[in-house]
């Protein structure tokens, strides 16, 4: 657990790369963009090798899909909760933040990351952290840390408080590494197989929600080939 731990506090520490990036370097929303793509497939392709392939051993395909629906709801609700308290614009890069509760956006980016935290304490679990799982993590976390930071720095957040927020985020993100850790064994049968498919619903949607708008708002039909180039990155990772 304490390895799982570890491996989830690493993978999330990419925020606060991001966040050193976007205030010293300043990168372009399309650079962002074309990571955030790539992270995306990434992570799309650890969540059919890893969580949807492995829950079909133990459950049928209904039930599977009946738990990747509620975990993708439930995802859903409180991405729209947080987003009518000021946080649905935490990925803006150009300020839209200011207008929100720094609270929200806090929470927000903690929602994010919890799915796929959580789905990583699993990989630790079978005896060695999945390579595409975690380059997907870190692509995802990267450019969220860089666009969201940007939006913050332009809404005059002093990058001493932005590196605070990310690194609450990087606590709990390294907490829910641990729990998934406990609770997505396979060995507990019935139990670990909804809870691989539950966390698989949640991280569709917040890819959905938050990541892919995000891309093609800036890359637009460049957006497809980008993701399918990450797909096809985590396909020869899981083969490593």
């Amino acid at each position: 657990m304490a390895e799982a731990f570890l491996w989830g506090a690493l993978s999330s520490a990419a925020l606060l790369v991001g966040a050193v990036i976007a205030y010293q370097l300043r990168p372009g929303r399309r650079l962002i963009a074309v990571v955030m793509a790539l992270g995306t497939g990434l992570l799309l392709g650890s969540i059919s090798f890893e969580l949807i392939d492995e829950a079909l051993k133990t459950r049928t395909v209904g039930i599977v899909g009946l738990y990747v629906l509620i975990g993708a709801g439930l995802f859903t609700v409180g991405d729209w909760l947080l987003s009518r308290r000021g946080g649905g614009d935490r990925k803006d890069s150009e300020g839209a933040q200011a207008a929100g509760s720094p609270l929200a956006i806090v929470l927000g980016s903690v929602l994010d990351g919890i799915p796929e935290s959580f789905v990583l304490g699993l990989t630790v679990l079978q005896g060695q952290v999945s390579i595409a799982l975690f380059a997907g993590i870190v692509l995802s976390n990267l450019p969220e840390g860089m666009a969201s930071s940007a939006g913050l720095r332009v809404a005059r957040w002093r990058q001493s408080r932005v590196l605070l927020m990310w690194s609450a985020v990087v606590l709990v993100s390294a907490l829910a590494a641990a729990a998934g850790y406990g609770l997505l064994d396979p060995a507990h049968g019935r139990a670990g197989a909804l809870a691989q498919a539950f966390a698989a619903g949640a991280l569709l949607a917040m890819l959905s929600n938050t990541m892919l708008p995000e891309a093609y708002e800036v890359e637009g039909l460049l957006t497809g080939p980008f993701v399918v180039a990450g797909f096809a990155a985590s396909l020869g990772l899981s083969a490593l």
